[in-house]
């Protein structure tokens, strides 16, 4: 397993398309050359290393921090967490892989061919389940906040504990359940189409529902105001701003991926579409930004939430003195 197996999920059809040599060494420098005749941009392993564990912490704070808050247990805060836990997927996924290269790049992991097999297809499961499980609280992250601002007087009769414990549970066998199908049939081009479509259809949802929620926000605003709820509308607006930050860093760090799955299936011979395929690695590192931002993101956002986590972190620093 060489350097270019850090394409995780999409890892096996790239290797397909390239025909990338197994027995290339784990050091390999910047000058390799994989099946494209294109030198493949090399990071190094301690940066994904440092990236996936700060991540890890990040994300098991705001975790612990929701459980803790009873103020935050609500849906929005529930998919939240969710959200959080998917990004766990794609820290947890990066530290294991990391590990084990540098481990086996300093000869003290000895692994047969079948090990590697089974570890990558768990790796390949685990962060394709993070971007199908993202995307889709993300729309349902839009949805709640379409819910609360129009239809405000009846939000809690809609969306109750127990539908949104139903809807979580949904999204994670469909997510769990996707991904092992997509890594089984990993060669074929239908797989990637239907991962690049599902990308593309989350977003248009998103959009539509983020179009009606801001345009007609200010009329509903006033109906709100009539009856006396105008805080709750502010929060509802700042939820569905907040969501609006976190779509945007998703679509920022995930494009190029996604740019690079079309470009497989479109154009994989063509010379202009090496070159970006050679950027790789660098795809990589904006995927494990955004599982790193996205918990600033909730603390910035959440005054709740950061009071909490400053509270978590002194016990922590307390006990540790």
């Amino acid at each position: 397993m060489n350097d270019s197996s850090r394409h995780h999920f999409s890892m096996k059809h790239m290797d397909y398309m390239y025909n990338i040599d197994n027995n290339i060494t784990l050091n390999a420098t910047l000058g390799d050359m994989n099946g494209t005749g294109i030198a493949q941009i090399m990071i190094p392993q301690e940066l994904f290393l440092m990236l996936g564990l700060i991540s890890l912490v990040e994300n098991i704070l705001v975790v612990v921090a929701i459980i803790k808050n009873r103020n935050l247990h609500s849906p929005m805060y529930y998919f939240i967490c969710c959200l959080a836990v998917s990004d766990m997927l794609v820290s947890v996924s990066n530290v294991v892989e990391t590990l084990f290269m540098l481990l086996m790049e300093h000869g003290l992991l000895l692994v047969t061919a079948k090990m590697l097999q089974h570890l990558d297809n768990v790796i390949d499961i685990m962060i394709c389940s993070s971007v199908v499980s993202s995307l889709s609280f993300l729309c349902t992250i839009a949805a709640d906040r379409y819910i609360t601002i129009f239809y405000a007087l009846r939000y809690h009769s809609i969306m109750t504990t127990q539908r949104a414990v139903a809807i979580i549970a949904v999204v994670w066998l469909t997510s769990i359940t996707s991904s092992s199908v997509f890594i089984v049939y990993h060669t074929y081009n239908a797989v990637v189409a239907c991962l690049v479509t599902f990308f593309g259809v989350t977003l248009v949802f998103t959009a539509v529902l983020y179009l009606h929620m801001f345009i007609l926000a200010h009329v509903h605003s006033r109906r709100i105001m009539a009856l006396h709820k105008s805080r709750r509308q502010g929060t509802s607006m700042k939820g569905a701003i907040t969501l609006t930050i976190l779509l945007g860093v998703f679509v920022i760090c995930w494009g190029p991926f996604f740019l690079h799955l079309i470009l497989i299936l479109t154009c994989p011979t063509n010379p202009h579409c090496k070159c970006y395929f050679s950027h790789f690695n660098l795809f990589l590192i904006l995927i494990i930004c955004n599982s790193l931002i996205d918990p600033l993101i909730y603390t910035y956002r959440s005054q709740e939430l950061r009071k909490t986590l400053k509270e978590i972190i002194s016990c922590s620093w307390f006990f540790a003195m």
